[in-house]
């Protein structure tokens, strides 16, 4: 029962990584032979946590506490009770649902070593090499997917492996349950996992259990995905995000290990535990963007980069705002936002003290009391401007009704700032597709009748699509990379768009070590200002009468704010991976010949 309430806790701690899908496995290490020793329980959908602990949970309903207190009657007879547990929340990064696509996968066999339980934070960009090389190798692969094909090939690895360990129990001249002993005693995880994951191109953590007792979890060479473990003389335990550990088990920041690039924690059947090289590092790329928005904000070290990003926006929304921060009120969208607000806060508090101390300094006289106050007095406004309405559900799918209450899923507080007199200043922690700006919280805003609607991005422009594991739309989704092939048709520069084109066309041709990412040529004729004036211009709703400018994060802030996560391919197109170039590449060439296609048609 510990295992299975610390699990359940992990899991709900971690259901910002999760909406979609959740699943959970369990090893027990004493079933008798003839009984299962494997278990695993999937549910598909939002609720899919409490639906799996709900079924995991009726076998135990109908037992008597003496029972249940009993280790060696429930080890024996309930399902679920073992000494390994693993868990998975599903956000998928693809179009594939339904609960197939759920983790854990499972790969069954008679011998409890060659069994393998496998589950991951992961998107391969090579998957059609990797898919090529085992066919050749003359495997059959039912199932066309990462997931799928990672599991396959690594429990082929595994066989490989016990293989290897029977052939030396053989020439040890043991028989029988000697030789299973001499296998599960001696499976070596690091062998299996060097053979298995040289391949592979993309960003991952891949976690799995064995049916004779072993767990690994491995983290991709260049370091993109992240993962933190922690062990005590009891337990050894591992997740995505370091606030669920501390949490879950009382511990301090301090207390919690990061597993390096390239590195896996194995632990063996008898509770040994060891890290191990398994490839060598490729880089130091940590994923930026997972700081930004994806991971828990309660985070000590997340909190501080978070409000960071925000405190640096001060001096370009001083600009935007003619530094009339007397008639300016700050707010918030969406909920992610609200520390990078804090920091932003803070900012101009400190930008009103020094103001405030060089005009006492300035006066030629002691200031009276009256003036004192007024000087004093002034503060930074801010203010709850926006709500989101989650009890609003856009069930009606014909077209213009559709749209009318999408626009409505935000709403304001009314007379919250000064009509035709106050800014209003709102940040966001990234601003990527636009849509919600244009349909939803500028038409909302704009009821307010500020002066001016400052819309502040605490991540630089987001460029380019992840191809590691972030859910990112596609390039022609991005407001910066329309606005920016609007800005090259205004300008009459269509001869870079087929340039770009026909480079990136050559470049696919190429081997993947000798690429580079042609897309980033496009943008390389504009500034940071003329993009994000245009993507004003594209997201503003018709009608709307209120002035409107957007304010991104540079590239050098975004890297003051956090040092230690080098991985900006989101807003620089510096790939690091050969895979994650070719698929920009190819990204560019799609959007033509779709363009193209749909010209033909029409």
């Amino acid at each position: 029962m510990y295992g299975l309430n610390k699990l359940y806790l992990m899991m709900e701690k971690q259901h910002n990584r999760g909406q979609e899908g959740a699943g959970m496995a369990c090893v027990n290490l004493d079933a008798v032979p003839g009984s299962e020793y494997m278990f695993r329980e999937r549910a598909d959908g939002h609720n899919a946590i409490t639906e799996i602990f709900s079924s995991v949970q009726k076998n135990f309903s109908s037992l008597t506490p003496k029972q249940l207190s009993n280790v060696d009657y429930a080890k024996k007879n309930l399902p679920f009770v073992g000494e390994l547990y693993m868990g998975h929340l599903r956000y998928s990064t693809t179009d594939k649902r339904g609960l197939s696509y759920v983790h854990p996968f499972l790969r069954r066999n008679n011998w409890r070593a060659k069994n393998l339980c496998l589950c991951g934070n992961f998107n391969m960009t090579n998957i059609d090499e990797i898919f090529a090389k085992i066919v050749r190798h003359g495997q059959s692969p039912r199932i066309y997917s990462d997931s799928y094909i990672t599991l396959e090939l690594m429990g082929h690895r595994l066989d490989r492996e016990v293989e290897r360990n029977f052939q030396e129990a053989i020439l040890l001249g043991l028989k029988d349950q000697d030789i299973t002993r001499y296998i599960e005693d001696n499976v070596k995880m690091g062998n299996v996992l060097r053979s298995t994951m040289e391949d592979f191109d993309g960003g991952y953590v891949m976690c799995g259990l064995t049916g004779s007792g072993e767990m690994f979890s491995m983290r991709d060479p260049w370091g993109i995905r992240p993962v933190f473990w922690y062990q005590n003389d009891e337990i050894i335990a591992l997740a995505s995000e370091r606030p669920v550990l501390q949490t879950t088990f009382d511990l301090e920041c301090d207390d919690i290990k990061e597993l390096d690039a390239g590195c896996a924690l194995i632990v063996n059947r008898h509770g040994g535990s060891s890290v191990e090289r398994i490839l060598e590092s490729k880089g130091d790329y940590k994923c930026s963007f997972e700081r930004i928005y994806f991971s828990r904000g309660s985070d000590r070290d997340i909190y501080k980069e978070r409000k960071k990003l925000g405190e640096q926006l001060t001096p370009l929304i001083l600009k935007a705002i003619d530094a009339d921060t007397e008639h300016t009120v700050f707010s918030f969208i969406p909920n992610t936002a609200e520390v990078a607000f804090y920091g932003m806060l803070g900012g101009f508090k400190r930008y009103l003290n020094d103001e405030k101390i060089k005009f006492i300094q300035n006066l030629d006289h002691r200031p009276t009391e009256d003036e004192l106050k007024k000087i004093m007095h002034q503060y930074v406004r801010s203010e709850k401007v926006a709500w989101k309405d989650i009890k609003l559900r856009t069930f009606i799918t014909e077209g213009a009704s559709r749209i009318d209450l999408a626009s409505h899923v935000y709403d304001v507080t009314y007379e919250s700032l000064t009509p035709y007199e106050d800014n209003l200043v709102i940040i966001d922690d990234s601003i990527v597709r636009g849509t919600t700006l244009k349909e939803s919280i500028l038409k909302i805003l704009d009821r307010l009748h500020p002066k001016k609607i400052v819309i502040v991005s605490s991540s630089p422009q987001i460029r380019y699509p992840d191809y590691y594991g972030i859910d990112m739309p596609s390039l022609e989704e991005f407001c910066a990379f329309r606005a920016t092939i609007e800005l090259l048709k205004e300008r009459g520069m269509y001869q870079l768009i087929e340039d770009t084109y026909n480079l990136c066309k050559k470049e696919i041709k190429l081997s993947k070590d000798k690429m580079v990412n042609r897309v980033r040529d496009i943008y390389k004729p504009f500034s940071v200002d003329e993009i994000n004036s245009k993507i004003v211009e594209m997201l503003r709703p018709q009608g709307m009468k209120t002035p409107v400018e957007i304010v991104y994060q540079s590239i050098e802030g975004l890297h003051e704010a956090i040092p230690g996560h080098k991985g900006d391919w989101y807003f620089t197109g510096n790939y690091p991976t050969p895979g994650g170039v070719k698929l920009v590449n190819k990204a560019f060439i799609n959007y033509i010949e779709k363009i193209y296609q749909y010209e033909q048609k029409f």
